[in-house]
């Protein structure tokens, strides 16, 4: 159980505590804190609480909890793979990891049976591999790590924003402008918790998005590029609402379309270092079937 002693004053716990022990994020230390493992001078602490010199901080670092994951065998695109990380294209409707109403038929599932348990963990609750995640109904590219090296070097890549991804979005509406850089800062909705937002300033945490139109439909949808340059929650979905040009049939924050069921939103192409050779990896997942309307015979998607 690491112990801190404060030396100075500090406006926030969450923010000391970063600053002391880099290796752990502040939602970390905030579901820590929400689950009783931290103490400032043996009482229950808060996020936002307050630091004077003197105070003393005792953290509990709990052993990762088991999800009781079960290997299933479950059909899986394979980009690319090797001993330390893998590529997927990952299906519309699939689930990254098991959570609360979602105990298995995953991508973490399918994982397990496909890599014989060979993935990588983390610190809390146990997510084998999991680097970054995709929405339910979003397809495309997602990284998965096979070994604790890669688990690090693709933690810091996305966290320092040295990755690159790049969507592909079909629209209900048509934005203003041909192209734009969407720069907003994101944080759940104050009012409907199931969604995010776009907060004035002070609120929620930044979040960048360059959109292009590729090509505009006579019924008024759009095909568009994104390229995101952080990953917050829901980022083009919130994005594209905010500039008047929804996703088609996206369930929370449009509505349903006769022109197609899905979410029409695709992870198209990440590039990232390949954490053991340094090389520069780009992986690219085939255009769904969903999308040849907007694709074909164009050919505007590189």
């Amino acid at each position: 159980m690491p112990t801190l002693e404060v030396t100075n004053p500090q406006p926030r716990l969450d923010t000391y505590l970063v600053a002391q022990l880099p290796e752990y994020s502040r939602s970390r230390f905030k579901s820590l804190i929400e689950d009783g493992h931290i103490l400032v001078n043996e009482r229950p602490a808060k996020p936002k609480q307050s630091l004077n010199p003197g105070d003393v901080i005792d953290i509990e670092i709990p052993e990762p909890t088991s999800l009781e994951l079960i290997p299933q065998d479950l059909p899986l695109e394979v980009l690319r793979e090797d001993d330390d990380l893998i590529v997927l294209n990952k299906a519309h409707g699939m689930v990254v990891h098991p959570a609360n109403g979602n105990p298995d038929g995953t991508l973490v599932n399918a994982l397990l049976h496909h890599c014989h348990g060979q993935l990588a963990g983390i610190n809390g609750v146990e997510r084998p591999g999991i680097v970054h995640r995709l929405d339910k109904d979003t397809s495309g590219c997602i990284v998965v790590a096979k070994s604790e090296r890669a688990m690090k070097a693709l933690i810091t890549q996305f966290a320092e924003r040295e990755t690159e991804k790049i969507y592909l979005a079909v629209t209900a509406r048509s934005p203003a402008k041909e192209a734009d850089t969407i720069f907003t800062n994101i944080g759940r909705h104050p009012v409907n918790r199931q969604q995010m937002a776009v907060l004035e300033p002070g609120g929620g945490k930044p979040a960048i998005t360059d959109y292009e139109v590729l090509m505009r439909a006579d019924d008024g949808t759009c095909l568009v590029r994104c390229h995101i340059h952080t990953g917050r929650t829901h980022q083009i979905r919130v994005h594209l609402k905010h500039v008047g040009a929804p996703i088609l049939s996206d369930p929370i924050y449009g509505k349903p379309s006769p022109l197609t069921p899905r979410l029409m939103l695709h992870a198209r192409q990440l590039s990232f270092n390949h954490p053991v050779s340094g090389e520069r990896v780009t992986c690219q997942a085939p255009i769904p079937p969903e999308f040849h309307p907007w694709t074909e015979p164009n050919q505007l998607c590189p």
